[in-house]
């Protein structure tokens, strides 16, 4: 195996986590979320108001980028195990930031689902790269930690960008796209800097399965698990004007910061609960949380959907992710964590369509498409339930836990 310096064993465990290497990933990851964030917001009223779509024209919208980013990410997981998760992630935003910035360009959904498919091409680099990098710099006994503080910087960028977006789409989503192009352009700069990784020569891979396999059934669970998240995402702006709500900026900064404050204070609680436990319940909450947005028709019903989703969310990540990383071998990392997140783009791409073809036909009842999220949901709970024996013996299989290396 080879990387930029020899693998050498951490003398204190219990260091923090939080070192120069480490912030710079956050900071890389926090420029590219915000980015992200704010076109929660902004694609859904972008497809509506200046491309004439409806339900079903915002959901393809949406999801499209998930499509790509779903098929790519098992390769670029490969690519970061050979060739370094710093590749992976500066490639990844330059093609994010020229992708947004073709959106100015789109003046029909089938430019804006083109512009969106390249979204996500770069979107399966990026995220594989830095949240591999950010695995490499924690032992084996503190991975729940490390996705914890990791998705700091996701949520942290996913509460500021919404608000962001919104206020500049009051100058035009010309505008827009610009200001996000450059951040996604930031994040690219920063992840210069991020550590390239123990990587392994491609030789010695040999031949591999398109999907790591001990990410399979965690991966299955998150996918079930995130689709309320993706119709509130997707679908609670257009709804939210519906009930007299202007703007839905405040709420994603509610949901954003609840998800930051336990991440930040429980950090060790996805590894102290098990990933069992700690997926359990995340999907009561988020089930919950938009079964209440489907039952409760009213302005207060978003604000109470968007706390129970926090505290469904802030758990849902870093307990599978934590189980998938115990499981896969040190030399599969980077394809595990490209094949688990594959299911974070179904989930999007999916659930966005799926949603949005519920509403379609429920005749634009928005809160017909929240039930059924819900319902996906629940069933990500009863297939948890019922594998997680599976799960625990990919756990016996895996390899004795061993100290992370010192990777730069």
């Amino acid at each position: 195996m080879s990387g930029d310096v020899p693998p050498q064993p951490l003398d204190h465990d219990e260091r923090s986590l939080l070192s120069p290497q480490f912030a710079v990933v956050m900071l890389a990851a926090f420029a590219y979320f915000i980015a992200l964030g704010a076109l929660l917001p902004t694609v859904p009223r972008f497809v509506r108001d200046e491309l004439g779509g409806g339900a079903a024209q915002v959901g393809i919208g949406v999801g499209a980028y998930s499509v790509s980013a779903a098929l790519l990410r098992p390769w670029v997981g490969r690519i970061g195990d050979t060739r370094g998760r710093r590749l992976l992630a500066v490639a990844g935003s330059c093609v994010v930031a020229v992708s947004i910035l073709g959106y100015t360009l789109a003046t029909s959904l089938w430019m804006l689902v083109l512009a969106r498919l390249v979204t996500g091409a770069g979107e399966a680099a990026v995220f594989v790269g830095l949240a591999t990098a950010a695995q490499d710099l924690a032992p084996d006994h503190r991975r729940g930690e490390a996705a914890s503080y990791f998705s700091v910087a996701l949520y942290g960028g996913l509460a500021v960008g919404p608000p962001l977006g919104e206020t500049l789409v009051r100058h035009g989503f010309t505008t827009l796209w610009w200001v996000l192009g450059s951040f996604a352009g930031l994040a690219a700069v920063a992840s210069v800097f991020i550590p390239k990784g123990k990587t392994v020569p491609a030789e010695e891979l040999g031949h591999r399965r398109f999907l790591q396999p001990d990410a399979l059934w965690p991966g299955l669970i998150l996918l079930l698990g995130l689709i309320p998240f993706t119709a509130f995402a997707a679908f609670v702006p257009l709804y939210a004007d519906e009930i007299g709500l202007s703007s839905v900026g405040g709420v994603f900064v509610l949901y954003g910061v609840l998800v930051l404050v336990i991440r930040i204070v429980g950090a060790r609680l996805p590894d102290r609960l098990g990933w069992q436990r700690g997926s359990t319940f995340a999907l009561c909450g988020v089930t919950l949380g938009i079964w209440l947005l489907a039952a409760w028709g009213s302005i207060g019903s978003i604000w109470v959907a968007a706390v129970a989703l926090g505290l469904g969310m802030s758990l849902m990540y870093p307990s599978l992710f934590t189980a998938v990383m115990a499981a896969a071998p040190e030399e599969e990392r980077s394809h595990a964590v490209g094949t688990f997140s594959v299911f974070f783009d179904l989930s999007q791409g999916f659930g966005a369509t799926f949603i949005g073809l519920v509403i379609s036909l429920t005749s634009g009842n928005d809160r017909a498409g929240f039930a059924a999220a819900g319902a996906l949901a629940f069933g990500g709970l009863v297939v948890q339930i019922l594998l997680r024996d599976r799960i625990g013996q990919s756990h016996a299989r895996s390899r004795p836990a061993v100290p992370a290396p010192n990777v730069v």
